[in-house]
C-alpha cells in the first residue's frame, strides 16, 4: 500500500503509561512513556527527535485528554475510534496495538475523529457540569416530593411547582412546625390563592420531626445547586459574548430557548465548515437512520451511540417544539408517531432540528418555518388518492371536483 505519513506515530494510550511506537524511514522504534506530565514531555521530545509529523491514539475514555493537550500545538494528532482500528484478534499486546495504529496511520487508513480546541472543550465541559447540575436538581425536587408523600401531604397535586414561590413559602412554614392546614394555605400566592380550600385539604398530613429535617435539608441542597448553576450559566454567557448572534438565531427555532441554544453550540460549535452538509452532521450526532441491508433485506437501522449530550438537547427541544401549534415540526411529530411510536418520531423531529441548526449557523440566518402544511402540499396527490380510497371501501362512489 501507499505510504501518506513516512514519519508517524501510534500511541496506546492507559491510565498509567502510553505506549509509542514510531515508524520512519530508518525503521520502527517502540518506547514506553507515563502519563505524568513531566514523561508526557519527554514524549513530544521524542517524537520531535524522530522527525513524526502525524500521531494517532484511540479515543479510550478521558485517558487521550492529557495527551492531546501536550501535543496538539506541534502536531498532526487523529484521535480514532477504536472500533475502526481493532487489531488482529488473537495478537494483542500494548507493544502490537501500538505497531498497528502506526501502520495505520502510516498508509492513511485512520480517520481522524472531531476534536474541537482546548477553549471550546473548556466551554463544552462547562455546559456539561451546568446540565448534571440541573439534573441532580430534579433528582432533589423529586426527592421533596417523596418526602411529602411519605408525611401524607399532598401538594403536588394541587401546585404545578411544589419549589415555587407558593411552595417554597408553605415548605419554609411545615420547617418552621406550622402545622395548621388552615395558616399554611394562607402562604399561597398570586393565582394558586384561588385554590386555598384544596390547599387545605392537600396539607393536612403528618409532618413529624424526620421529614422537617429532611425537607430542611433538601432545601438548602436545591440552594446550593441554583447557586452554582446561575455561577456556570453566567460564566458560559461570558464565554460566549462573541457569538449572541449565533445564539438570537437558535433562539428562533421552535423549543430552543437560550440555554438549549449554548449548550448546541457548546457541542458542536459554530463553525459548520467541518461538515460538508447537513447530512454529515446528523451522522455525526447519529441523529439518522443507521444503514444495515444485506442481500437485498432491510435489517436494524438503529442510530447508534452518539454524542448523548447532544442527543439529550435536542429531544428535549423536540418535547418543547411539538407542544406548539402550526409548525412544520409539530406536524412532522403527529405525522410520525401514530405508525413509529413517539420516541422514534421524537428523534426525527430533532434530527429536524439539527438540520436546521446546520443552515441557520452555516447561512447566519434565523429559522423558516416550512408550515404545518407542508406535507399536505408536497404529496397531495397521494393524500387525495388515500382519501379516496378509504370512501370507496364503504361503498361510496367518489367524484372530485376542483373548488
Amino acid at each position: 500500500m501507499e505510504v501518506v505519513y513516512p514519519n508517524s506515530c501510534g500511541l496506546d494510550v492507559h491510565k498509567k503509561t502510553v505506549m509509542a511506537c514510531a515508524i520512519t524511514p530508518r525503521g520502527k522504534e517502540t518506547r514506553t512513556f507515563s502519563t505524568m506530565t513531566r514523561e508526557l514531555l519527554e514524549l513530544k521530545d521524542w517524537l520531535r527527535a524522530h522527525k513524526v509529523s502525524h500521531v494517532a491514539m484511540e479515543s479510550t475514555g478521558v485517558y487521550w485528554k492529557p495527551v492531546y493537550n501536550l501535543l496538539e500545538d506541534e502536531f498532526t494528532l487523529l484521535l480514532g475510534n477504536a472500533r475502526h482500528i481493532k487489531a488482529v484478534p488473537g495478537r494483542k499486546t500494548d507493544v502490537k496495538d501500538a505497531e498497528w495504529i502506526a501502520e495505520l496511520l502510516r498508509h492513511g487508513l485512520i480517520q481522524g475523529s472531531y476534536v474541537q480546541n482546548r477553549s471550546q472543550r473548556e466551554l463544552r465541559e462547562l455546559a456539561r457540569y451546568r446540565r448534571t447540575l440541573i439534573n441532580q436538581r430534579s433528582q432533589v425536587i423529586n426527592r421533596i416530593q417523596k418526602v411529602l408523600e411519605g408525611a401524607n401531604v399532598k401538594l403536588s397535586s394541587v401546585a404545578t411547582d411544589v419549589v415555587g414561590a407558593s411552595g417554597r413559602a408553605i415548605l419554609e412554614e411545615m420547617i418552621a412546625g406550622v402545622q395548621d392546614p388552615k395558616a399554611l394555605a394562607e402562604m399561597a400566592k398570586a393565582r394558586l390563592r384561588n385554590k386555598r380550600s384544596s390547599l387545605e385539604d392537600a396539607l393536612n398530613g403528618l409532618v413529624g420531626t424526620t421529614q422537617r429535617m429532611l425537607l430542611a435539608s433538601l432545601l438548602r441542597h436545591l440552594d446550593f445547586l441554583d447557586s452554582e448553576i446561575t455561577g456556570l450559566s453566567d460564566d458560559i454567557s461570558r464565554r460566549m459574548g462573541h457569538l449572541e448572534e449565533a445564539i438570537q438565531h437558535l433562539d428562533t427555532i421552535p423549543g430552543v430557548g437560550r440555554q438549549t441554544a449554548e449548550e448546541i453550540l457548546a457541542e458542536i460549535g459554530p463553525d459548520m465548515s467541518r461538515f460538508p452538509s447537513a447530512q454529515h452532521l446528523a451522522s455525526w450526532a447519529r441523529l439518522c437512520p443507521g444503514n444495515n441491508e444485506s442481500a437485498g433485506k432491510h435489517k436494524s437501522g438503529s442510530t447508534g451511540h452518539g454524542n448523548r449530550w447532544l442527543r439529550s438537547s435536542l429531544v428535549q427541544a423536540s418535547w418543547g417544539a411539538v407542544r406548539a401549534k402550526h409548525n412544520y415540526l409539530a406536524s412532522t411529530y403527529h405525522r410520525i408517531a401514530p405508525r413509529r411510536g413517539s420516541k422514534r418520531a421524537i428523534l426525527a423531529v430533532g434530527h429536524c432540528i439539527l438540520v436546521g441548526i446546520y443552515f441557520v449557523l452555516s447561512r447566519n440566518i434565523i429559522w423558516q418555518d416550512l408550515g404545518e402544511n407542508y406535507f399536505d402540499e408536497h404529496h397531495h396527490q397521494r393524500i387525495l388518492n388515500r382519501a379516496v380510497y378509504r370512501i370507496q371501501s364503504l361503498g361510496y362512489r367518489v367524484t372530485l371536483v376542483p373548488a
